[in-house]
Parts: structure tokens; C-alpha cells; sequence
């Protein structure tokens, strides 16, 4: 169990452009996944500005204390807070405009002990799904700070609280930062993404873990690859923060499937590593999922091999047969 004590974090390089009134929205695009893989992936080169700093990207990927905090020149901090037994909570803190959030609060106590470390005060919270482990803190949260809550339009009447609906492909303000809103149901029928395309980091609550996604409680293969692929489609160095602290475990099933993978094998030694020393193994980055997460890699001869998988199924058949194995594990 992660201790609740402490908390890691990392101040991302993010300058969104400067926006005044009301939060803004891009109407939703009714096509196909191909067309809308093409908007996050103009849309990311577009709203995400020229980095100013060398040795970013390999920032995360160093070994860290959850005590430690790492200053980058940036406008957004994003720090980890444990909840629960492996939940981690996210505060948003745009250094600007002191407005601060906080993404799927499973329990508000370990929320309001890092907002009064800092005096800070609590303007949103920001949902993925509506699963208690991930909205349990919503309502003290919310009667404490008076934040508005934000989640899925699909998932209104099952967040508690929930003042603000969002759809597929809007966007939302968060201060000056652009938030684009993603639909990546699969673990639930309306689980969403929170991807900051300024910042190149993403929010994906239950949907993509490092190294697994989540279990199908309410939807199917052929769902849950659609969400995993629009994710896919971001750029590389996008910086994952999941719901759960899985990934020791989600890494001895990948090895047992793709034994062969030598990225897969040099990360799994990393994240035991981290684990032995109770350090997070989140963020992640989406180039290291692509390298080494079986549900990313439907295509592996390896993994299709191993599970018997026939070179004819389809990636999404190739998903349930590894989400079966998963579950088995």
C-alpha cells in the first residue's frame, strides 16, 4: 500500500494560449474513428506549443520519491495522490490563476490533506467514470470548497454531484489550458479521457493502465480497442496518468505472454524496482505503452502465438482473448 503521507509532484512545461469567458467548446465530431483519430492528432500538433526545455521527455521515466518534488518552468503542476490502496487522485494547480482541481477523488480526506499543505482552495472536479473508487470524494468535496463537478454527459445521472456534462470531442477550459474531451468507453459505457494537449499529458481513468486496460464491465473488445486506439493516437511522448498504481503486476502478465520483449522485459526490471522502493511507476509515457502493453500490441506474433490467437482473428478478438487471459491471470 502506498503511503498516504506523501505525494510526488511533477510541474509539466505547459503554456496554453491566454482565454477570456466562458469555456469554449468544439462542436462534436459525428464521423468515424479514423476521422476523429486525425483530430486529436492535428489537433495536438496545433495546440501544443514548442518546448522549451531539453530531456523532458525522460523526466518522468526517472526514479522518484514520493516526497520529492521536481521544479520545471511550467504553468500547470500535476501532482499524485495516493488514495485508497492503489487509486491515485490527480490536483491540477495552474501556477498563474491559482485554480486548482483534482481528477477522480476516490476519498476526500487524502485530497483535503494536500490542498491544506499547500492552502489551497478546490474549484473542480474532474471525472472519468462513475465508479465509487473514482467519485467517492465528489460530494464532501464539493460541499467543502463549493467545486463544480465535471464528467461525462453519457455518465450524468451516475456521477455524484455532476454540475457540468461534456461529449466526445468538446473541449473545456481548465484556466488558460485546453482540455480536450475524449470518449474511451469499454470499462464502462461512458468512461471519458482528459487528454492537455499544451501539456502532452492525458487523464485516462480505468480505460488504459500502464501496461493492461481495464476490465469490460460494460462494454466489449471492439469497444475498448476503438478508446485504446484514439489514445494511440496521440503523440508519443504524451505523458499517461491512470487510475490505479497496477503496473507490477499488469507487467508479470505481459512477460508471461511476450517473454521476447526486450523493451517489455527492461521495463518490467524498472518497475519492480520503483515498487520495492513504494516510488509510482505513473506517469507513464504512451511510446513506452506502445513497446510494451500486450492490449496495444494485439498484433504480436509473440503474444498471438502464445495464446493461441489465429494470425486470421481481428485485433479486437485478439483483445478479448488477452483480457480473458488477464482475468485469469
Amino acid at each position: 500500500m502506498l503511503s498516504k503521507t506523501c505525494s510526488l509532484m511533477a510541474s509539466l512545461p505547459c503554456s496554453s494560449p491566454r482565454v477570456r469567458g466562458k469555456p469554449s467548446m468544439w462542436p462534436s465530431v459525428r464521423k468515424d474513428w479514423f476521422g476523429k483519430n486525425l483530430l486529436y492528432g492535428f489537433g495536438s500538433l496545433l495546440l501544443r506549443p514548442l518546448r522549451t526545455l531539453h530531456g523532458v521527455g525522460n523526466l518522468f521515466g526517472a526514479a522518484r520519491s514520493m516526497c520529492n518534488i521536481t521544479n520545471v518552468a511550467s504553468s500547470l503542476q500535476i501532482e499524485l495522490v495516493p488514495c485508497l490502496q492503489d487509486n491515485y487522485a490527480y490536483l491540477l494547480h495552474d501556477v498563474d490563476t491559482g485554480t486548482v482541481g483534482v481528477v477522480d477523488p476516490s476519498e476526500a480526506v487524502p485530497v483535503i490533506n494536500a490542498l491544506q499543505r499547500k492552502n489551497q482552495n478546490l474549484t473542480y472536479i474532474l471525472n472519468t467514470h462513475h465508479h465509487y473508487d473514482h467519485t467517492g470524494g465528489n460530494l464532501e468535496l464539493k460541499a467543502r470548497y463549493g467545486a463544480k463537478v465535471i464528467g461525462s454527459g453519457k455518465d450524468k445521472d451516475r456521477i455524484p454531484g455532476i454540475d457540468i456534462a461534456l461529449h466526445d470531442g468538446e473541449t473545456w477550459m481548465f484556466a488558460r489550458h485546453q482540455v480536450l474531451v475524449m470518449e474511451t468507453p469499454g470499462h464502462t459505457r461512458g468512461h471519458v479521457s482528459y487528454y492537455f494537449p499544451g501539456c502532452g499529458a492525458v487523464f485516462t481513468g480505468d480505460t488504459l493502465f500502464s501496461l493492461s486496460c481495464g476490465k469490460l464491465f460494460e462494454g466489449n473488445p471492439e469497444q475498448m480497442l476503438s478508446s485504446l486506439r484514439k489514445i494511440m493516437s496521440l503523440p508519443d511522448d504524451t505523458n499517461i496518468y491512470c487510475g490505479h498504481e497496477y503496473t507490477l503486476s499488469n507487467s508479470k502478465f505481459a512477460l508471461s505472454i511476450e517473454p521476447e520483449n526486450e523493451e517489455l522485459q527492461e521495463y518490467a526490471a524498472q518497475v519492480a524496482h520503483l515498487r520495492s522502493k513504494k516510488q509510482p511507476t505513473i506517469p507513464t509515457t504512451l511510446k513506452r505503452e506502445k513497446q510494451c502493453n500486450p492490449f496495444l500490441r494485439t498484433s504480436s506474433p509473440e503474444i498471438r502465438q502464445n495464446l493461441r490467437i489465429p494470425a486470421t482473428a481481428s485485433d479486437a478478438q485478439a483483445l478479448g482473448v488477452i483480457r480473458q487471459a488477464k482475468d485469469n491471470f
